[in-house]
């Protein structure tokens, strides 16, 4: 399996919900211009929108790479009017371990499946 799938999830700081939605829009625009080989990056709020689940999806370690290059400015910004941890499900590249390695993300390797 290439694909790599990811979680982020956001816990968004009191009083940025606004900003962190003009971002949210920001990012979408920046990956559909700029990112042919992310095949998903939904954003979803629970009820009160103070938590924000993104779940990502590349087709291999590389467009997870460009993807970070991409978005690095925005994600920046992101950061700080939220809180994020991070899950990745597959098999990244060493490259992009060691990329992520800062963020501390969760690793599940992938078994099988269909």
């Amino acid at each position: 399996m290439n694909n790599l799938q990811g979680s982020a999830f956001l816990k968004i700081h009191d009083g940025k919900l606004s900003e962190f939605k003009e971002l949210a829009g920001q990012c979408i625009d920046s990956i559909k211009a700029n990112e042919p080989n992310t095949m998903k990056f939904d954003w979803f709020f629970n009820a009160d929108e103070t938590e924000c689940v993104i779940k990502e999806e590349y087709r291999d370690s590389d467009a997870m790479l460009v993807h970070l290059g991409n978005l690095g400015a925005l994600l920046g910004k992101l950061l700080q009017i939220s809180d994020m941890t991070l899950e990745l499900y597959g098999n990244p590249s060493e490259k992009l371990r060691a990329t992520l390695a800062g963020s501390n993300p969760k690793i599940y390797s992938f078994y099988k499946g269909l």
